[in-house]
């Protein structure tokens, strides 16, 4: 560990329920060694931090940024009216609240705040600021104030994230505060490095070069990516597949083959709406890269002040946040939404460092300008992060919804979390299994030289090496599985309302299940995306995950607002869950891409060399796969022509 301040997200613990989220966490009083009585706050230390697991002490002297959350003054009543305005045929229902209204009626007052922050001055912790919310209380400190004032030790422990085994701070028990702050302090987030397993869902492929048609360097050889479904595909290669269904890999999807694959026309344009996109750090070539990318790949370039950047004083912990990755996803983030709303106002909120994500939510939410906010990032599984952390997202999304903002998750990338590069169980991914969030799955989609889809099937790649005459399933860590939408069942949150009679219950069992829809995420169907690499200067790339679906619709959801000339939709899903009309059921098709090169990425482990590679669709290669009605792949579904006058009605 260095000796500079770090910082974890911090996020107000409400009692937020809708059919069964969970609530708060627990607090116990205690008497310390000392005599005095004390508060326990549960569910502060990560499972993982476990006296077996533990590695070594740190400097007493190393500095660290926490942040204390404060909890709401009536979280049954804000939970109450977030259910209201949210419930289609509700009195209350779009009758939704500013930021100042909820802060007057629910954050915790000045008072309790003040006592908080007296609290922590008194043991030596620097205040650095208070959100406009009331909400969190940024501190920075010692190491060893740090534990004297939470009554806990702070020790290195090893953790497997993402397949690797890593080294992680953490407290070693549940942190304490005086009985009289019992009720007033929700957590203390920022002693564990929990942030650090956060990471972008963002698939890249290799960068085509020559541009459309060249990933080879010769458009039309056969070797080439296609513009369009089957354009190219390399006869010399083993055909698994029927005529029509093999194709080589698509170059990257131009703004016309995008908008007509959710049947979109000139007036959707998003016009007189605002979307945000969360995500970390900064890259200050993104709107120039945007209008750049728009003029190769045809949308119309933004106009004067339609983006700009909200961004904290200074950013952090970049050698082990790894911010290239983040410029990489702000463009993919950016560009999907100007694909599909080019006429949205778009605001990117950059979190000081992958430990601060969630501040970012929080201050796009107290900001209260975008009427949809989307997220292409999570931690891998639920149990990566303790209790107390991962029930944060709570009061955020509670707010959210009494102010008639949608907040959008991708669901992760490596499908059911159960390969040897993610946690090797099964598990769904969070914050998208949050049941206040719209967690978005992955599709694959070939789009024909038309412009109209061919066939659109659940992003779940199954990876094949060309070896002789005939495809050899890859055998790797992750076995077969070569990439593919988040998804499941969740370990943490009851079964929603809405979802009960729609989610089978052999699947659900009584809990929160992800997706809720799904769009484009399969990268050899992906979208295409323009931007300046630093180091390496100008890259075009075909790019997917459920980091692309996630922002593909936010803006769908800004042209619904557009269409149906309302300002906001609110919470989503219990619209989506009544959908009838303007969604597509997706399942299994028997087709397949081919490739020299597969994609490389965090969670999922390829061939990294150039060869020859075969990707199946929709292959089932862990326990996912689509199927007709609710799967945990897709969801209900993907947005179809009708969806923009279908959605809330």
């Amino acid at each position: 560990m260095t000796a500079r301040p770090t910082r974890a997200s911090a996020l107000l613990v409400g009692c937020v329920a809708l059919a069964g989220i969970a609530g708060a966490v627990p607090a116990s009083a205690q008497t310390s060694a000392g005599g005095s009585e004390v508060s326990v706050v549960e569910g502060t230390a990560p499972a993982w931090a476990t006296p077996s697991a533990r590695v070594g002490a740190l400097d007493l002297g190393q500095v660290r940024r926490v942040q204390v959350a404060v909890a709401l003054k009536d979280p049954r009543g804000a939970r109450e009216l977030a259910a209201a305005v949210s419930r289609p045929g509700d009195p209350r229902h779009g009758r939704f609240w500013t930021a100042a209204q909820f802060t007057a009626r629910f954050a915790p007052e000045q008072d309790t705040v003040d006592g908080v922050t007296g609290w922590l001055r008194g043991q030596g912790l620097k205040v650095t600021s208070v959100s406009a919310n009331r909400h969190f209380i940024d501190v920075e400190g010692s190491v060893g104030r740090l534990q004297n004032a939470f009554r806990v030790t702070l020790s290195t422990y090893r953790h497997t994230a993402r397949g690797k085994s890593v080294i992680l701070v953490a407290p070693d028990r549940a942190v304490s505060v005086p009985r009289a702050l019992r009720g007033a302090v929700a957590a203390v987030v920022g002693l564990d490095d929990s942030g650090l397993t956060i990471a972008p869902d963002r698939v890249r492929r290799t960068p085509h070069g020559g541009g459309p048609g060249s990933a080879s360097g010769v458009a039309g050889d056969g070797l080439g990516c296609a513009r369009y479904w089957a354009e190219t595909n390399n006869a010399a290669v083993p055909q698994k597949f029927a005529a029509g269904r093999q194709s080589n890999s698509i170059c990257g999807y131009n703004t016309g083959q995008v908008r007509g694959i959710y049947g979109l026309n000139s007036a959707n344009t998003g016009a007189g709406t605002t979307v945000a996109i969360v995500g970390a750090y900064n890259h200050a070539g993104t709107e120039a890269d945007s209008n750049r990318a728009a003029d190769t790949f045809g949308s119309p370039r933004l106009g004067a002040g339609q983006y700009r950047a909200v961004l904290p004083p200074t950013f952090t912990d970049q050698n082990t946040c790894a911010p290239q990755a983040w410029y990489g996803e702000q463009a993919l983030d950016v560009q999907a939404v100007h694909t599909v709303a080019p006429a949205a106002r778009i605001v990117y909120y950059g979190a000081s460092s992958c430990y601060t994500l969630l501040d970012a939510v929080n201050r796009a939410v107290q900001d209260n300008v975008a009427s949809v906010i989307s997220n292409s990032w999570g931690y891998t599984g639920e149990s990566a992060v303790p209790t107390a952390t991962r029930q944060q997202m709570d009061s955020i999304v509670l707010q959210a919804a009494i102010q008639g903002q949608a907040i959008v998750f991708s669901s992760g990338d490596a499908g059911d979390n159960s390969g040897g590069s993610s946690l090797g169980r099964v598990e769904a991914d969070f914050p998208a299994s949050h049941p206040w969030v719209t967690a978005v799955g992955g599709t694959s989609v070939a789009v024909g030289a038309d412009n109209q889809v061919v066939f659109q099937s659940g992003w779940e790649s199954g990876g094949y090496t060309r070896s002789g005459a005939g495809w050899v399933a890859q055998s790797d860590a992750d076995g077969r599985f070569a990439g593919g939408a988040g998804g499941g069942r969740s370990q943490l949150f009851a079964q929603p309302d809405y979802q009960k009679g729609v989610v089978p219950d052999a699947v659900a069992q009584g809990r929160r299940a992800i997706p809720d829809i799904a769009a484009l995420a399969d990268a050899y169907t992906g979208i295409g995306v323009g931007y300046t690499v630093p180091g390496q200067g100008w890259a075009i790339f075909a790019s997917g995950g459920t980091s692309a679906a996630a922002p593909l619709v936010a803006g769908l959801v800004a042209d619904a607002q557009q269409a149906q000339g309302v300002a906001r939709m609110g919470f989503l899903n219990a619209a989506l869950y009544r959908l009838k009309t303007g969604i597509s059921d997706v399942r299994p098709v028997q087709a397949g891409v081919w490739t020299p090169y597969m994609v490389g990425y965090g969670k999922v482990t390829v061939p990294a060399q150039a060869g020859s590679y075969l990707v199946e669709v929709d292959a089932r290669p862990q326990s996912l796969q689509s199927s007709a009605g609710w799967d945990a792949v897709t969801g209900v579904g993907t947005p179809a022509a009708g969806f923009l006058t279908a959605l809330g009605k």
